[in-house]
């Protein structure tokens, strides 16, 4: 396949069948048709630890073949069949993999984040079916086996443990259970495309579970037109840190280069959050002969950071994503490292990709790419709060983009659920964004994050631009605070770089001309160390979001309550905020009347209590 550049080479493309030039329409017919090909080839190299003198285990693409057989084997003999599910806590091994790509052929795979509670995930192996749950086990550097017995009190299931630094006494592990099947497949698999193969949870980590669906056809979509736009072959290599239980690490960088018959550098455990491998990262980079960084614009940011202590010529480009890639970012990175920065863009319920930037054409700043081959992509106008399906906006009008394709899913698994998201064929993504020109996806902020200032519509992501341009700023997140005269308005939580020394009215006098409207200019600016992370380093904004309402509400209360200690704590329950504001002293009913008239019209319900 011819690597891309424009839309029209994707267009080009599209005068084929799909058939034709995507013959394999499930990720093992694509694993198992590059172990034909490549079967010496290496698929892994998975880093013990960080030590530069320590070996890699390597795996060869005829081992990842054989270990997905015997894992799918394994899977059946335990009673796994179509209508159940692999559940699988584990950071991103060959071990891992095997079982990714083994579940979907024995039944569905249904990774999850290591890092929720206990109690979510036992409520997502209740919602998926799972009839067995792999876990890491007993490891020093990652406490995931824990987690696991607590979540098996909590929901039975058969429990295996991958085996890591010492075998679970009377539990045979995942290798022991592998070790005892052939290699071959005791059983024909169903590779239709349309079957669903595996279940992945989005939408946060609280309330009711949210488990999108992946048919094989759309998992395999993704990947097979990914390398067009990496502009890569089998031999590229790849630094994949992230986990599997995102689509990010198992589609957009993992079964992308399975695809073809590249490599990938699996860094220990922890991937991105191991801050040795982090600090030593050039150096593996020069070691492996890495041509690839799989990245997040955080992780673009944290290596901004890293001595370049190392020969990196190998390395072609970064592609980034999980989040809109600020343009003074990118520019800092190529600058400072020369490695073309590209940005994708991705949503869970499209088995991780909507878009890509291509290596081959130029970086535009603030553009996400094109769409995907034989896929639909488009802005529409959003009113009322919901999309307007039946029309278009003009190149560079902002609307919210929706899509359609074979790499969309049939939906979450709980059909009520689908509204809003899932609507007539179309996925309404919640992004804020236009199409220009030359058919580039660019992406300003998320519609449930627009700010509204007033009757006036603010989109966070312009602000946040013009904050990342200023030279003392690392990071930038723009929320909205409750306001009682404009309903909301503007706040920027802002992390300076390494050694800068800026208070935060200076910096907002500094950065409120480049805002793109007076409207849009925060009304405060709030210095941080960090910003709040979701597990692959994107920013989670909704922590922002309770800060800033309870930045508020101290602040109404003390002016109401001059002396008294104020202590507020907002949540936030399936969407619904609340605040609770403690003021110390002796009950006071005046006081508490004054509290309630002032916050009236503020949209949190807020209760008080005295302490």
């Amino acid at each position: 396949m011819k690597a891309f550049a424009t839309l029209a080479d994707v267009e080009a493309l599209e005068r084929s069948p799909l058939e034709m030039v995507a013959p394999h329409r499930s990720p093992y017919a694509l694993i198992r048709a590059t172990a034909e090909r490549f079967p010496e080839r290496e698929a892994f190299t998975f880093l013990p630890d960080a030590g530069l003198d320590t070996p890699p285990r390597r795996v060869t693409y005829r081992e990842l073949l054989a270990n997905i057989h015997r894992a799918a084997n394994a899977f059946r003999a335990l009673g796994v069949h179509e209508a159940n599910a692999v559940a699988m806590l584990a950071p991103n091994t060959p071990e891992a993999h095997a079982v990714l790509w083994g579940a979907q052929l024995a039944g569905r795979v249904c990774p999850i984040n290591f890092l929720l509670q206990p109690d979510h995930i036992a409520a997502l192996l209740q919602a998926s079916n799972a009839k067995v749950l792999v876990a890491l086990g007993p490891s020093e550097e990652l406490a995931v086996w824990p987690t696991a017995l607590a979540v098996q009190a909590l929901h039975a299931t058969v429990l295996v443990p991958i085996e890591v630094d010492a075998a679970v006494p009377n539990r045979p592990s995942l290798q022991d259970l592998m070790a005892a099947q052939p290699e071959a497949l005791t059983f024909e698999p169903d590779l239709h495309p349309d079957r669903v193969v595996a279940l992945f949870h989005t939408g946060g980590t609280t309330g009711a579970p949210k488990l999108a669906q992946h048919t094989a056809g759309n998992e395999a979509h993704t990947a097979w037109f990914a390398h067009a736009f990496y502009d890569i072959d089998e031999t590229a290599v790849e630094v994949n840190g992230f986990p599997l239980f995102h689509v990010a690490g198992a589609f957009v960088y993992g079964l992308a280069l399975l695809a073809i018959g590249a490599r990938q550098v699996l860094p220990t455990f922890g991937g991105m959050r191991n801050t040795d491998f982090v600090q030593r990262y050039w150096q593996f980079c020069e070691r492996e002969r890495v041509t690839l960084l799989a990245c997040v614009p955080t992780v673009l940011a944290s290596l901004l950071g890293v001595p370049l202590n190392a020969n990196i010529s190998s390395v072609r480009a970064a592609f980034t994503g999980g989040s809109p890639l600020p343009a003074e970012l990118a520019q800092r990175f190529e600058a400072a490292t020369g490695i073309s920065v590209r940005n994708i863009l991705g949503m869970t319920e499209c088995a991780g990709l909507v878009s890509i930037e291509p290596l081959l054409g130029p970086r535009t700043p603030g553009s996400a790419g094109l769409r995907l081959p034989f896929t639909d992509v488009h802005a529409v106008p959003w009113r009322d709060g919901e999309a307007q399906l039946d029309e278009r906006c003009a190149a560079g009008e902002t609307g919210v983009l929706v899509l359609r394709g074979p790499h969309v899913s049939p939906g979450y698994l709980n059909a009520k659920r689908n509204a809003g998201m899932f609507e007539q064929g179309w996925i309404v993504t919640g992004d804020l964004g236009h199409l220009d020109e030359a058919g580039r996806i660019h992406i300003t902020g998320r519609a449930k994050d627009v700010i509204i200032r007033g009757s006036h519509n603010i989109d966070p992501g312009l602000v946040e631009d013009a904050f990342m341009a200023h030279p003392a700023v690392s990071q930038c997140a723009v929320v909205a605070e409750p306001d009682a005269y404009a309903g909301e308005v503007p706040v920027a939580f802002v992390v300076l770089r390494a050694g800068v020394v800026l208070d935060a009215d200076a910096l907002l006098r500094e950065v409120a001309p480049q805002v793109y409207e007076r409207p849009a200019c925060p009304k405060r600016v709030v210095l941080v160390e960090s910003l709040p992370l979701t597990a692959i380093g994107k920013v989670f904004k909704p922590t922002l979001r309770l800060r800033a309402i309870e930045i508020r509400l101290t602040e109404m209360a003390q002016a109401l309550a001059p002396g008294r200690a104020v202590r507020v704590e907002a949540s936030d329950e399936s969407g619904r905020q609340r605040a609770l504001i403690t003021i110390g002293g002796a009950p006071d009913e005046e006081l508490s009347q004054q509290l309630c008239a002032a916050l009236a019209a503020i949209a949190v319900p807020v209760d008080i209590c005295f302490a």
